[in-house]
């Protein structure tokens, strides 16, 4: 699209963003495939779609990191070439990316200038950036403290400041990648309400999330793509989101965990007064009390950092702590020779860690070694004192696969020959199966696509249905809601309180994930992002 004649400016009815054809090849692996989108100026445009669906590939197309094998891009209805991020910024493109990236010792307005400075001297640089820092802050609803540390403000606040170092750059088109993914609730919609100012000034708006919710909250238009295609594109008020996931999988997907109310027993798991001192001499765990019982789920809420990692750690027996956790009655070790993950095992826990790919599996592996391991010593899997029964471990890893829809059920190939979702179910078949008193999960669908977590879901519902004790976390609060039957919110390594699902929402959840226990009085997003930043120090 030329500019107007007249004005010099872009013609308005004419796509923000056009890609034409967009295809992309890493190897064997066709992430994107003559892939076609317009993005109307003036709007915020979802882009949905399961894990490895080629989203993330896309954007990174039109912001640079990656050059199209074949396609044309066209912004404001001229075709650009757009060979890296610099030439992205001088079309008006600016990336808010899901990890920021920010120098956590400089501050706000040495970010926000930092590769943009109009000088040699960085003094006249700062005067310039601090009144059009003002004037956008003004204007935008971004207010932050120019002269505050980044490690000194919460995570909220620095995505204020990756957004106003776009707008900084004249961005006129935003791209947000998962931007949610770290926020309380209340930060969420404070961002929410951002956008839709941004929207309304004038800025076009690419919104990249995989939570459903979300895009029927945020979004103008939302396009859907599978397996490196776009299938669809819609009016957000249109459609609903049992649509958008069927559009996304390819089949109806129940988006409701289907669950009758626990029958909970005996008490499995008691833990008293436990605490975890990092290397650095920082108190992770402050004196954590909590139960759970066998036929129910206790769910752990909180923001990223706030120890619920070090509960799992020390509860899967990975890192020692002082204290007392009981099992069945029993204490278990918390500082000797058997506070291992092997001694938990003996004592019926299983642990499916937070991070897979680094607690869960060997990547270099083959999935039927990763389905035995932590329980290779199980005389069922010896053919002799010497040997493993490596054929009997592989047909019942077969066997495991089918059974949690792995895909390609195919035990001989290596763990980092699976997609996340399918990595998450062969560390799950391993763990579950083995039919626990205790089950410890940690983000169970982080990376899923969204049919993978209906199964994994169900699963969790079917062992608890079964008597065993599960303990939960996730830092998806329509996770923890769905999912559990007593929840425990964590903040700077203390349990703020437990509530029923039944009787608290998204709102009171996210203040005690703040660290305020005054739910029932108003409190605003700015105090909310300062008792966050409170334990950003100990986060990073």
């Amino acid at each position: 699209m030329a500019a107007d004649e007249n004005t010099g400016r872009p013609d308005r009815a004419a796509p923000a963003i056009e890609l034409v054809g967009i295809s992309k090849s890493f190897g064997p692996v066709q992430a994107n495939k003559d892939i076609s989108i317009r993005v109307m100026p003036g709007t915020i445009h979802g882009i949905i779609g399961e894990n490895g669906a080629g989203k993330s590939t896309l954007m990174s197309i039109l912001y640079g990191f990656y050059k199209a094998d074949a396609g044309e891009i066209f912004i404001n209805g001229k075709k650009t070439e757009i060979p890296d991020s610099q030439a992205a910024i001088r079309a008006g493109i600016g990336m808010v990316f899901q990890h920021f990236k920010l120098v956590q010792n400089f501050t706000v307005l040495e970010n926000v200038i930092l590769g943009a400075e109009d000088s040699a001297l960085l003094r006249s640089s700062k005067a310039r950036a601090r009144g059009e820092l003002k004037r956008l802050a003004e204007e935008y609803e971004l207010q932050v403290d120019p002269d505050a540390t980044i490690e000194e403000i919460g995570v909220g606040m620095q995505q204020r400041v990756e957004i106003l170092k776009a707008l900084y750059r004249q961005a006129d088109i935003l791209i947000l990648d998962e931007p949610t993914g770290v926020l309380t609730p209340a930060e969420a919609d404070h961002l929410f309400r951002i956008l839709v100012g941004l929207r309304d000034q004038g800025k076009t708006i690419v919104f990249i999330t995989h939570k459903l919710r979300e895009i029927m909250e945020i979004t103008d238009t939302v396009s859907v793509m599978r397996r490196g295609e776009m299938t669809a594109t819609v009016q957000t008020s249109e459609t609903d989101p049992e649509h958008l996931a069927e559009l996304m999988v390819g089949r109806k997907v129940l988006l409701r965990v289907d669950k009758t109310p626990a029958a909970p027993k005996d008490t499995v798991l008691e833990v008293e007064n436990l605490r975890v001192v990092d290397d650095d001499g920082v108190e992770r765990l402050r004196g954590i009390d909590l139960n759970v019982r066998a036929g129910e789920i206790l769910g752990v809420a909180g923001v990223a950092g706030n120890g619920q990692s070090e509960l799992l750690e020390v509860l899967g027996g990975i890192t020692r702590a002082t204290g007392t956790i009981r099992v069945n009655g029993q204490a278990l070790d918390l500082t000797g020779a058997h506070s291992d993950g092997q001694s938990r095992r003996a004592r019926g826990i299983a642990h499916v860690p937070e991070d897979r790919q680094h607690l869960g599996l060997i990547m270099e592996f083959f999935a039927w070694e990763n389905m035995v391991f932590g329980y290779h010593h199980d005389p069922a899997y010896q053919s002799n004192r010497l040997l493993m029964d490596n054929a009997g471990i592989r047909t019942e890893t077969q066997a495991k696969m089918e059974r949690f829809d792995v895909r390609p059920p195919n035990p001989t190939l290596t763990a980092r020959s699976f997609s996340g979702g399918n990595q998450q179910k062969i560390v799950l078949a391993r763990e579950m199966e083995r039919d626990p008193q205790l089950l410890l999960v940690g983000q169970p669908t982080r990376g899923v696509d969204i049919g993978a977590i209906e199964f994994i879901h169900q699963q969790l519902i079917d062992l608890r249905d079964q008597g065993t004790a599960v303990l939960l976390v996730s830092v998806e609060l329509d996770e923890i809601l769905s999912l559990s039957d007593r929840i425990a919110v964590m903040f700077d390594g203390k349990v703020m309180g437990e509530r029923l699902p039944s009787e608290t929402d998204e709102r009171e959840l996210g203040l005690l994930m703040a660290g305020i226990t005054d739910t029932e009085a108003p409190h605003s997003v700015e105090e909310v992002e300062a008792n966050l930043a409170q334990t950003q120090g100990k986060v990073g």
